[in-house]
């Protein structure tokens, strides 16, 4: 068994402190992503669970082995980054070897590794070409494969996708899925791409400021987020928010086309919430006459039409095809209180 975790780890350089005491238990076997803004710690937390940054206080273990203050190289995980660092001179083949021969791993070894590695991977074509001969994509396969061949207890991926082209994104997320399904292995994927965490993750873990907001499944962190923070990173496009105040028992808001049942319990004396909606939870009443339809952007069988509120909010409200709502058009919006989401305007927790 070969899960990762972490014990209250902290992270300083000098008097500033960018991780703040992370708990985390990641089950052997499962795709974790680590997902949050830019800046928010997830690839510093990367490092220091390969070892690439100290851990100033707390532990890490690997398996049953505690490895915090363990030479990376011993950790027995492999990494593959951002840029493929693919040696120019070599051939695939020997980029994908390299780390087994500098171990003086036999060569008859070396060449089945390679090879097994690139059948997973369908790379056997491109063997005994060199780096500048492949695409972007190609050559993120090569650097998924050196990491492969070492035979690691856990791969970690520090945003391996970010510089592809969109079509290539796709194509390599599902590489990467299929080879988690494959061959069974932890990993650690961590991305600024919310859209990524929903397609690959077992466990998506927000992270904001150097600290977990929340962990869970895809659509559990979708449909049920904790806070402010959480609802609207994830999800594309993101949750609408409004500022709305409690009147008589109420949800009241100018865009809204009548008032919403408030669908929780709100705190004795608060008279104000932040309203939460999904775009696909919004419905568009022809009748009303409360906000105006600022654009429309038609994606085949769905639009998204983005709206402007009478006090100046901006909202996005997913519409089906034969239903697009035009530029300029007046309209009103209808939310159904058991998709509605209320959070407290000053802590940003939500109200259950």
């Amino acid at each position: 068994m070969t899960g990762v975790t972490l014990n209250q780890a902290i992270k300083r350089y000098g008097e500033t402190q960018v991780i703040h005491g992370i708990d985390l238990e990641i089950e052997d076997g499962e795709f974790c992503v680590f997902v949050g803004p830019s800046g928010c710690g997830k690839s510093t937390l990367l490092r220091m669970i390969a070892g690439l940054e100290e851990t100033t206080e707390g532990q890490i273990h690997i398996g049953a082995r505690e490895v915090t203050h363990m030479d990376p190289a011993k950790r027995g995980v492999a990494m593959v980054f951002q840029t493929y660092a693919l040696y120019p001179h070599m051939t695939v083949a020997e980029n994908m070897g390299f780390g087994l021969r500098m171990n003086g791993v036999e060569k008859s070894e070396i060449n089945r590794k390679v090879q097994d590695a690139s059948n997973i991977l369908k790379l056997d074509q491109y063997l005994k070409r060199k780096p500048k001969a492949l695409s972007g994509g190609q050559r993120q396969r090569v650097a998924i494969g050196r990491a492969i061949v070492r035979g690691p207890e856990v791969f970690l991926f520090d945003e391996p996708l970010s510089n592809l082209d969109a079509e290539l994104r796709v194509e390599m997320r599902v590489e990467i899925a299929r080879l988690h399904n494959e061959i069974g292995a932890t990993m650690i994927y961590v991305t600024h791409d919310q859209v990524e965490a929903m397609t690959m993750a077992d466990k998506i873990v927000v992270l904001r400021d150097g600290r977990i907001e929340q962990v869970g499944a895809p659509m559990d962190l979708y449909r049920d987020p904790d806070n402010r923070f959480v609802a609207g990173f994830i999800g594309s496009p993101a949750m609408n928010f409004l500022d709305c105040d409690i009147v008589e028992g109420k949800v009241s808001h100018p865009a809204l086309s009548e008032p919403l049942d408030v669908p929780v319990n709100v705190p004795a004396g608060m008279n104000k919430v932040t309203l939460g909606m999904r775009p696909e939870h919004i419905t568009v009443d022809r009748s009303g006459d409360t906000c105006t339809v600022d654009l429309t952007e038609a994606l085949g069988g769905v639009s998204y039409t983005y709206l402007l509120t009478p006090n100046g909010d901006k909202l996005i409200v997913e519409e089906r095809e034969d239903q697009r709502s035009k530029q300029g058009e007046r309209i009103g919006l209808m939310v159904r209180p058991e998709r509605a989401m209320l959070f407290d305007p000053e802590t940003g927790h939500r109200l259950r």
